[in-house]
């Protein structure tokens, strides 16, 4: 697969230095949370773990999709929740006020969502599956199409960990179903493992988006 993508690191490491160095500016030293494990952070949102040696492989529109969400905690959600958490500190007993209970637990897990974008961000590979379009072969990004042995068809999209929504038929690459079919083409057979045995896939159909103009 690594020589069919095209490599973002350099601008994603770039960008999580420079918005790591703008949440540092931003952070109110009154309302800093001691730093948690990275690790806690992974299994707090319920991803698979990056695979040892390999990369945060995305598309373009995931990378994008984080970058912005990470964007709006620093500059919206975090900025408006210390300015509560200020504004309750004010009135008196901490240890009875509603708001600042509440505002310095979503202050932790703001905190904590912008470590974990932050991280997943300076990791990311960025892949265009455009750069196949036109190809029935199956690599990241692709759309397939196939049939199971009951001449079943499902359709599903090979993404990125971050960008996995099995509800919407987005895989991540390194799903058993992914890893089979990848490298395969439209018309061939492939065999997938699966809890009751295994189980012969056809397929049918192999697209990608086309390239941006």
């Amino acid at each position: 697969m690594c020589r069919n993508i095209q490599s973002g690191q350099d601008k994603t490491t770039s960008l999580a230095m420079t918005l790591t160095q703008g949440y540092d500016v931003a952070m109110n030293k009154a309302f800093v949370k001691e730093p948690d494990g990275d690790d806690d952070d992974d299994q707090e949102f319920g991803l698979p773990e990056i695979p040892a040696g390999t990369k945060n492989y995305i598309t373009p529109a995931g990378h994008a999709r984080i970058k912005e969400e990470l964007l709006h905690l620093i500059d919206v959600d975090r900025p408006e929740v210390v300015r509560i958490v200020s504004w309750a500190a004010s009135n008196g007993d901490r240890s009875e006020n509603g708001d600042y209970i509440y505002g310095k637990r979503r202050l932790r897990e703001i905190d904590r969502r912008i470590r974990f974008l932050t991280k997943r961000l300076d990791k990311a590979e960025v892949v265009d599956p455009s750069v196949h379009y036109g190809n029935d072969q199956i690599f990241f990004g692709a759309t397939v199409t196939y049939e199971n042995q009951r001449a079943e068809e499902t359709t599903i999209t090979i993404v990125g960990i971050d960008e996995l929504d099995p509800l919407n038929g987005k895989v991540s690459w390194i799903s058993p179903v992914a890893r089979a079919l990848t490298k395969a083409r439209a018309g061939d057979e492939v065999v997938l493992h699966t809890p009751a045995g295994l189980e012969t896939l056809t397929i049918l159909d192999v697209t990608y988006p086309a390239p941006s103009r």
